[in-house]
């Protein structure tokens, strides 16, 4: 329970107070119209339409101040590294900046679609009011005139015809459509395979706050003037205004091409130098490609070291952006510079923190290795210079790839580690195994006959590559057992299935005794 608190516990938190606040506001609202004697003749007409409408838009308005700060990258950067109250167990809150921005939008859709059905049934039920259905009563009122003078009987001033035909009615339909194209176009299946529907119709949120605005200002807000909506969401657009005009002033900023490498694999390694660019290890910038697209931004982690004069990226190639690139570069002639690149960045990540721990395990999925291609290197850099501020004393490094090809990149960098920590007697300080998991029987018969081989015959490294994926059982009870009194950072770059499986495992093998070993679980979030 304690492991728990420790990893869990502020995200519990801040859950619990979002949800609290959320509650609150829904309930008070609906009491302040559903009770109210100012809106008893309003209710007479209306029912119980009335509160149902108006309490889900008090937890909209609240959702939608929010909705934009967790993408605020540069404003997120400040807090996680500017700020020496932000601590490791803070900085892990905010690297679930993006979940935490879905569990908003989730919200604002469920209050949305209250709020509609519960306003198409205020222009059923005033409808059946003027034709006299709900007694003598609710269709004198209904009949009243709708002019300033009566204005102070508190009646929904809603027109017979008011879906189409009004701007609050029109700025409704079109910011819940604008609504409903965000959410469907952010499913996973659709990010992973068409991200540029996702990326442009993501966009729609411009219009989805202008209309919002609108649609607060004349729907009725003379009822409640907190409810106006503009009020609560001025501040975040501000910032996020601020925000792109930043992003705007870094793409004007010139970005040369220091080497350009396509490895046999189809991965594009760019290194890359911008004046005044300062980074750290596991962080990532995002790419705009203007002969590609002028508006298209994707993010990529960079490769490289803090302590090399360049910073690097490498790009596979697995959708539209990254082929036309690599395509691009392809065709560049002999000694010609590569397109125009625009930078974004850097942001910080989970695996900044990796030095904080005395003992770290990262865990890499195919292309998901790159911060940790970083993190190797800067250690590299750090034994060579002898850097005394280095605190961590032992790494274990997983990888796991599909295809044999996809070590090819890397195995160099290894391969130079393992020769440095040989030259230091320094050989226990990395441990790295590699799981080759999409591979045939063909594979395993070469691995065979070449057994007796002191290197590997994928990677050329003296670590044997295996088959399969790793018994995570095992190796948490072997980095236990060889670690009995120390804070282990569990590092992840890779898909959401593994990450369950090794934030089970953190809890699971970290002991009870805090003077033994305790397991933190830190994912990369983009």
């Amino acid at each position: 329970m304690g492991n728990w608190i420790i990893n869990h516990g502020l995200s519990a938190f801040i859950l619990v107070v979002w949800m609290g606040i959320n509650i609150f506001l829904f309930v008070y609202y609906y009491l302040f119209y559903d009770q109210g004697p100012q809106f008893e003749y309003t209710r007479e007409l209306l029912g119980s339409a009335l509160p149902w409408a108006r309490a889900p838009a008090a937890v909209l308005n609240f959702n939608c101040m929010l909705i934009l700060l967790p993408v605020c990258r540069n404003l997120l950067s400040l807090l996680r590294g500017s700020f020496i109250c932000c601590g490791r167990t803070m900085r892990k809150q905010l690297d679930k900046n993006l979940t935490f921005h879905k569990l908003v939008a989730y919200m604002i859709a469920l209050m949305t679609a209250v709020h509609t059905v519960a306003h198409l049934l205020n222009a059923e039920w005033y409808t059946n009011s003027f034709q006299g259905q709900y007694g003598p009563l609710a269709g004198n009122l209904s009949m009243l005139d709708d002019s300033s003078e009566l204005k102070t009987t508190y009646l929904n001033p809603t027109p017979t015809l008011l879906v189409f035909t009004t701007i609050a009615g029109l700025t409704g339909v079109v910011i819940t459509l604008a609504l409903i194209l965000m959410i469907t176009s952010s499913m996973e299946v659709i990010r992973r395979s068409y991200y540029e529907v996702f990326w442009y119709t993501h966009h729609l949120f411009i219009i989805f706050f202008a209309g919002l605005v609108f649609h607060v200002l004349t729907d009725f807000i003379w009822l409640n003037p907190l409810l106006q909506t503009w009020m609560w969401v001025i501040g975040p657009m501000i910032i996020y205004l601020c925000e792109r005009l930043l992003r705007f002033i870094r793409y004007m900023q010139p970005v040369s091409y220091r080497k350009i490498v396509i490895r046999p694999s189809k991965v594009l390694e760019l290194q890359l130098v911008k004046p005044g660019f300062k980074m750290a290890v596991g962080q990532y910038v995002f790419l705009n490609c203007p002969a590609i697209s002028q508006l298209e931004w994707h993010p990529f982690t960079m490769t490289s070291a803090p302590e090399e004069d360049f910073f690097s990226v490498h790009i596979r190639s697995v959708g539209d952006w990254t082929e036309d690139l690599i395509k691009m570069v392809e065709n560049l002639p002999e000694g010609g510079q590569g397109p125009k690149m625009a930078v974004d960045g850097p942001f910080g990540t989970a695996s900044e923190d990796v030095f904080d721990y005395e003992v770290s395990m990262l865990v890499g999925a195919g292309i998901g290795v790159t911060p940790f291609a970083s993190i190797l290197k800067s250690i590299w850099y750090k034994f060579k210079d002898s850097d005394p501020k280095l605190r961590t004393k032992r790494i274990y490094f997983y990888w796991l790839c599909r295809e044999t090809y996809a070590f090819e990149w890397f195995a160099d960098l290894l391969q130079v580690l393992e020769k440095e920590m040989e030259e230091r007697g320094m050989r226990d300080f990395l441990t790295y195994k590699l799981y080759l998991t999409g591979w045939d029987q063909s594979h395993v018969n070469h691995a065979m006959v070449h057994f007796d081989k002191d290197t590997d015959i994928i990677t050329g490294l003296k670590q044997k590559t295996s088959y399969g994926r790793p018994n995570w059982d095992k190796e948490f009870e072997q980095v236990r057992q060889e670690n009995p009194s120390s804070v282990v950072g569990t590092f992840l770059c890779g898909p959401q299935a593994l990450a369950k499986d090794l934030e089970k495992k953190c809890v699971k093998y970290s002991d009870v005794d805090p003077r033994k070993t305790k397991f933190y679980f830190n994912k990369e979030n983009f």
